[in-house]
């Protein structure tokens, strides 16, 4: 038997239908008898959706009100009702099974799975499989118009049936309709066989898509693409969602078994973006219509990807990645902040025995770097739901002296941070351009208490510096040369932040107060009074906020700068392109207690091309959010200090070895301790004075041991 089943939301209809979220207010539907063509009672059931209101699509097509459907049941109820009349009229035909059929599949796909998934409650086995009578109709009748563009009209007119849908209700002449055609295509002349339905998955199926394996095993290579029609990107997914999270987002629709990828950023964290590739590119056509439909209370954005982007970011595998995903239809947790000497006793202890790993220590898999140390991160395998929410239950729980986090985790996710370690290469493989000597101007940013500086906040992202310019207005005139710094992310790109130095305090002042909440393009831009300080704090990757400052992070590896093995000529940057982009140095000129004659110059270097001077700085030192137009020092070629030596008689920082790199201090190491870690390395007692900005206690800290470190 066949149940025909037809409805309505309160928005779109047609092929637009689901495509808004609104709510399900109509169903109709009969039962058939595909052996003895007899047919059941046709029922029509309103159904009271949250929000009352309705489209002037749906008011002018269906005829219902807001007042009629204010009277009805809601949907959970509705269904209810629909299980038990369908029993009861199968009893009455004398059958005891049926399975849907409906008018293509949006009602069920993009209405009733998504809707009551948001309402939590689950729908009956019957809408996980059933016809959608466009494609048996084609099936039928090949000569007939191609599936998407069919429709209960244009099938009816194909036979000849002469039905007027004036004449009856909205929605009762849809399913009487679908029926006269699906008796038509029982007749004799055809002998329709209803034989493969649709089917809607249970829920998605975790674990590395067979193809990986099969390229590593046999092919040991990427180059197999995935039908780029098949695949989709997510963008404005919540942090902490995980694949299921994602599956529930797209519920309806068939996902292929392992294909949700969160994307990481560079730290190895959540990006909030995922790519998720379909069973078939009619499964991804249908998910693009969920573009802006909401996650929570946030939207989901979706757009159009490729299969090489999906295998970027979850087709790679290795052997220890494969051994340990080789499990199928297990829960993946990430912890994150184990101790370096955390061993998989520790972390087997550490869940205990309420969530025990499936397979003891081969459930473990721990992430380290590609020199062999530890990263502080390992994904476990659990055997069940259950486990894994007893295991997630240990979220910020003490293991040694760290807290350990607790995440959901993928397959495609354990293979991205296992493969890519937390960008431990370089971000730009092959080394810059030759760099050149330019002698910058006895200008550096501005320290201090003294609040003469500004901060802006909010910034439209596309903002550069003659949008800034042309927001501050008569102001722009108190602003120091080369005073806006623009404040960049982690991954180099704007933050929204930018720091601009006035003349004084009194013109800092004025500007917040006039500038405050102004508009920049279609923002508003938020405009505080700060100090020097507290400019070069967030310029060298802190944060500045109510509680005060925050000191930079030290959570990834700083890679050094690579040795230049030869210097070659390179193109003289123009005079005026000099003049306009000149840096501010990291470290103030040093002060020594003797002038020496004979010392050399302060140079700073730019790369070649630093015209645009968005200088790669990004390609060493992922790590601090700092601002563009500032450059650091980079070891000058011999010949070019020499050179530079000639010409003035400024004080230099020697080069090279100035300067060392402490990587891998424990997070609450003080001064106190690195002095007593260099005792015995002698200096001037002014030198560091230069080179660290410190507040007095400090410096007393400092010059008590009369020793120093260069850092």
């Amino acid at each position: 038997s066949l149940v025909v089943l037809f409805g309505a939301t309160a928005g779109a209809y047609g092929a637009k239908l689901g495509s808004d979220e609104r709510e399900l207010i109509l169903l109709v539907w009969q039962v058939v008898d595909l052996h003895s063509k007899k047919v059941g009672t046709l029922h029509k059931s309103l159904v009271k959706a949250d929000n009352l209101e309705l489209s002037d699509q749906c008011r002018e097509v269906s005829g219902l009100t807001p007042e009629g459907l204010g009277k009805a049941e809601p949907l959970d109820r509705v269904l209810q009702q629909f299980s038990q009349l369908v029993s009861s009229d199968l009893k009455v035909l004398g059958r005891s099974s049926y399975t849907l059929c409906s008018d293509g599949q949006l009602l069920i796909r993009q209405v009733l799975h998504p809707e009551t998934s948001k309402k939590n409650f689950l729908l009956s086995d019957c809408f996980y499989s059933f016809y959608d009578l466009r494609k048996e109709f084609h099936t039928c009748y090949p000569s007939s118009a191609a599936v998407k563009d069919q429709t209960i009209k244009t099938m009816a007119e194909y036979l000849g049936l002469g039905t007027d849908e004036a004449e009856e209700d909205f929605g009762v002449w849809q399913v009487k309709t679908m029926v006269a055609i699906i008796f038509s295509m029982l007749s004799e002349g055809c002998n329709h066989v209803f034989t493969e339905p649709e089917t809607v998955k249970y829920k998605y199926e975790t674990g590395p898509c067979l193809l990986w394996f099969w390229f590593f095993f046999l092919c040991s290579s990427k180059s197999e693409t995935v039908d780029s029609e098949t695949v989709i990107r997510a963008r404005g997914l919540p942090w902490q969602s995980s694949d299921q999270d994602i599956a529930r987002f797209f519920k309806g629709l068939n996902i292929a078994k392992g294909g949700v990828a969160l994307c990481l950023n560079s730290q190895g964290r959540r990006n909030g973006e995922a790519l998720v590739r379909f069973v078939n590119s009619e499964q991804r056509d249908l998910a693009l219509e969920r573009h802006k439909h909401h996650m929570g209370s946030r939207y989901i954005e979706v757009y159009k990807a490729t299969g090489e982007e999906f295998l970027k970011i979850a087709g790679g595998t290795s052997n220890e990645v494969a051994q340990f995903l080789s499990k199928e239809n297990q829960v993946i947790i990430r912890m994150r902040g184990l101790p370096f000497t955390a061993t998989q006793e520790d972390v087997l202890g550490f869940l205990g025995p309420e969530c025990p790993v499936t397979g003891g220590k081969e459930g473990l898999l721990f992430v380290k770097y590609p020199d062999g140390r530890p990263t502080g991160d390992a994904f476990v395998l659990f055997s069940c739901e259950e486990y894994a929410q007893n295991a997630l239950k240990k979220h910020k729980e003490i293991l040694g002296k760290r807290y350990i986090e607790l995440f959901r985790s993928t397959a495609a996710e354990v293979q991205q941070v296992v493969l890519n370690r937390y960008m431990s290469t370089p971000l730009i493989p092959t080394l810059p351009t030759p760099i050149i000597p330019v002698i910058p101007p006895p200008y550096t940013i501005a320290t201090g208490s003294i609040r003469d500086c500004v901060r802006l906040r909010g910034l439209p992202y596309t903002a550069g510096i003659d949008d800034i310019l042309e927001f501050m207005g008569d102001a722009t005139g108190d602003i120091k040369p080369h005073g806006v710094h623009m404040v960049l992310n982690q991954q180099g790109r704007p933050s929204g932040d930018a720091f601009i130095q006035m003349k004084s305090a009194d013109k800092a002042f004025m500007v917040a107060q006039k500038c405050h909440k102004k508009m920049m393009k279609d923002r508003y831009v938020e405009v505080f009074q700060c100090s020097g300080e507290e400019m070069n704090f967030v310029l060298m990757g802190g944060t500045l906020n109510r509680s005060g400052l925050s000191p930079p992070p030290c959570k990834l590896p700083c890679l050094s700068p690579p040795a230049y093995a030869a210097f070659q000529t390179a193109a003289v940057i123009p005079a005026e392109a000099a003049a306009l982009y000149q840096p501010q140095a990291l470290l103030p000129t040093t002060r020594t207690p003797q002038a020496s004659a004979a010392a050399p110059p302060t140079v700073t270097y730019y790369p070649a091309q630093a015209a645009q001077l968005y200088m790669n700085y990004t390609a060493y030192y992922p790590s601090p959010p700092v601002s563009p137009t500032t450059v650091g020092y980079i070891a000058a070629p011999p010949g070019a200090v020499a050179a530079a030596a000639t010409a003035t008689h400024t004080p230099i920082l020697p080069q090279p070895g100035a300067l060392v790199r402490m990587q891998g201090l424990p997070y609450n190491t003080g001064m106190k301790e690195i002095i007593s870690f260099f005792q015995g390395y002698q200096y001037a007692p002014d030198d560091y004075n230069g080179l660290i900005q410190l507040s007095d206690q400090a410096r007393s800290v400092l010059q008590a041991p009369k020793e120093w470190v260069c850092l």
